[in-house]
């Protein structure tokens, strides 16, 4: 069975090869700029954006979906990815899908069309490490990297799929590798930091953390600096990837 049908062939014929009713989304955060990103998609004939997603393939199990719409936008394998909901709301896409052939102009579906059916969404969050990923785009579609706290305007209901993606994170802060899976093999204290504040949704006084997270023996002191000259410029760090790891599974303190 063949997952990678265009954009038009799964309008058309899509129901011959997916599940009529059960879609995957995923919500994927970089870090760049000292920013959190979230990598969207667009439909260039339509207005909002979308999350990366996708209808499962009749014979394929849901992780091995989550991973082929992961490739398919980012082009790596091999990434934090996690399971953290399901969306099934009555109306959730309603509206937009029946709007969808207007859009698209020269694509016509059919009243009866899976695509118009209600769906459910499952909910995927991934971390990657923003300088490896290429994203993947088409002659019909956009892709592009948006801030975490100014997303464009989203489709359906993604704007809650991504708002429980970020409390899932806030919830196990302590217990994932986030950092590790976000940030490159060497980077400033500041960086972490800035990841902590984004998903706590507050700031933090810069040496109280600084004390705490290194109290924990993760991170390895380089004797390199992060820009600038040797005596304004902070250190660099990397994990011990070891000792970080055990470390999460009695979890890091999120008191700072």
């Amino acid at each position: 069975m063949n997952p990678e049908l265009s954009l038009l062939e799964t309008f058309l014929h899509g129901e011959k090869y997916y599940l009529p009713s059960v879609a995957a989304n995923n919500v994927i955060f970089g870090f760049n700029d000292d920013q959190m990103k979230v990598l969207l998609l667009k439909i260039t004939a339509t207005e909002k954006w979308t999350l990366p997603g996708g209808f499962i393939l009749k014979d394929e199990e849901l992780i091995v979906a989550a991973e082929r719409i992961l490739k398919t936008a980012t082009g790596l394998e091999s990434v934090f990815l996690q399971q953290f909901g399901v969306f099934g709301g009555v109306d959730r896409a309603k509206e937009e899908m029946k709007t969808l052939p207007d859009q698209l102009k020269n694509v016509k579906i059919s009243e009866d069309s899976f695509l118009l059916q209600r769906f459910v969404v499952i909910g995927y969050l991934a971390l990657v490490k923003y300088h490896l990923v290429t994203p993947k785009c088409d002659e019909v579609t956009q892709c592009e990297w948006f801030d975490l706290n100014n997303l464009p305007p989203l489709t359906f209901d993604h704007n809650l799929i991504v708002e429980n993606a970020l409390k899932v994170l806030r919830f196990q802060l302590s217990y994932l590798p986030i950092g590790y899976n976000l940030l490159p093999e060497e980077f400033p204290l500041k960086s972490l930091q800035l990841i902590y504040e984004t998903i706590l949704g507050r700031k933090l006084d810069r040496g109280n953390f600084n004390k705490k997270i290194l109290s924990y023996g993760i991170l390895e002191k380089k004797e390199k600096f992060y820009g600038g000259g040797a005596h304004k410029a902070p250190y660099l760090y990397s994990f011990k990837k070891e000792i970080y790891f055990n470390a999460l599974e009695n979890g890091l303190s999120k008191d700072f």
